[in-house]
């Protein structure tokens, strides 16, 4: 791959020294551990089985959990940067360390129990695949709109209802579920679970066959009267919106990290592909044409990587970051669209086949628009905090 500064790495001048070594390390387990599994995966519609322990064994799993439930006691940023360069080879594997520390040890971490963190947190940073369990077939968008009813039973409460999407889904051994626990409250009758994989009433249903992220398992989960301990109550009763609020604008800064990745990615192959292929016996890199289309590319995935960096450094201050969050998600998002369109029109026919690496990414790409907030939501967020 190549070594220009622009497409491979962030200018250190960005990172703080240990910053720095985690990305390396991370950039050459990707080259390492992930690249060689990506055909196959690709291939199989599923993360190679052998890759997982992998993961937790270089801390992945568990970036900013305290060291003293096995996580690595790091920050979001090392988080950004763990996605960008797992992204940067192969999306799936990336969304899969995302997923577990945006959406399901950051809201352990911050809302449960004492006992919940000593109970779920080690097992999360070792062993247990996690997944976040919020959409359903009828609110998408309107994340709230949820069907799913918890309703008190004996000690605990029985959870009846469907949940579409959820990203890990088919490999997760523990999920934080939300459903509604008040329905005439709206809203505020919406509360946090967590959930065990082999809960009686619990069973995970059809794993989709999508686009992109193929290797990744996006799957329905089903509850059938599905009963759950009081104790596994996240946070308390009614506070589950405002859960799933502030974990997705988390998890909003770990999509445009894995759109950078997945934009650099493709940036690095068509530099090389441009430097090798020739038309009218010139060389593709020494058209000027293509030149400023490159520079053009490199110039919006920098600046997409800035807010994406900035929103991370925000929340790690404890500052409000909601709203840089919403920009850098919906900034990367439509830059990796762009530069993986115009890498599979410069590769040429070449681009349009599996042959060469463009093609994934492209189709990889898509789901940035999609996913933790679609694009019109992202600006929705960012138009109602300018005019409040």
């Amino acid at each position: 791959m190549t070594t220009n500064a622009t497409a491979a790495h962030a200018p250190l001048s960005a990172l703080s020294e240990e910053e720095s070594a985690f990305r390396d390390a991370v950039h050459d387990f990707a080259e390492q551990e992930v690249r060689p599994r990506v055909q196959e995966m690709e291939r199989a519609a599923r993360i190679d089985p052998t890759l997982v322990p992998a993961l937790f064994e270089l801390g992945l799993m568990g970036i900013e959990v305290d060291e003293k439930y096995g996580g690595a006691g790091g920050s979001l940023m090392m988080v950004t940067l763990a996605v960008e360069e797992i992204s940067r080879v192969d999306a799936s594997a990336a969304i899969m360390v995302d997923v577990q520390n945006t959406l399901v040890n950051y809201p352990i971490s911050r809302y449960g129990t004492e006992a919940q963190r000593e109970k779920y947190l080690p097992r999360l940073t070792s062993k247990t695949i996690g997944a976040y369990a919020l959409s359903e077939a009828g609110s998408g968008s309107d994340a709230f709109g949820l069907a799913t009813r918890a309703e008190q039973q004996g000690g605990g409460w029985a959870l009846t209802g469907r949940k579409l999407w959820i990203t890990n889904g088919a490999d997760a051994g523990v999920f934080v579920v939300f459903a509604n626990a008040n329905p005439a409250a709206g809203y505020k009758g919406i509360t946090a679970f967590v959930v065990e994989r082999d809960t009686p009433g619990f069973t995970v249903g059809k794993k989709e066959d999508k686009l992109g992220i193929r290797a990744s398992s996006t799957t329905e989960l089903l509850f059938d009267g599905c009963v759950v301990p009081a104790a596994n109550v996240l946070g308390e009763v009614g506070q589950g919106y405002k859960i799933a609020i502030e974990t997705l604008n988390v998890g909003r800064i770990g999509i445009g990290a894995q759109m950078i990745g997945i934009a650099r990615g493709a940036l690095d192959a068509t530099l090389e592909y441009v430097k090798e292929r020739k038309q009218f016996a010139t060389r593709l890199a020494d058209f000027q044409g293509i030149q400023f289309q490159l520079a053009q590319a490199a110039t919006e995935l920098e600046a997409a990587r800035l807010l994406v960096y900035n929103a991370a450094r925000i929340k790690d201050s404890g500052q409000p970051f909601t709203r840089e969050a919403a920009m850098a998600k919906l900034f990367a998002s439509q830059v990796c669209e762009r530069v993986t369109s115009l890498c599979v029109e410069l590769h040429g026919g070449y681009g349009y086949t599996k042959d060469y690496p463009v093609e994934k990414f492209y189709r990889d790409a898509k789901i940035g628009t999609i996913y933790e907030g679609t694009s019109n939501m992202q600006l929705q967020t960012i138009a109602k905090l300018l005019l409040k």
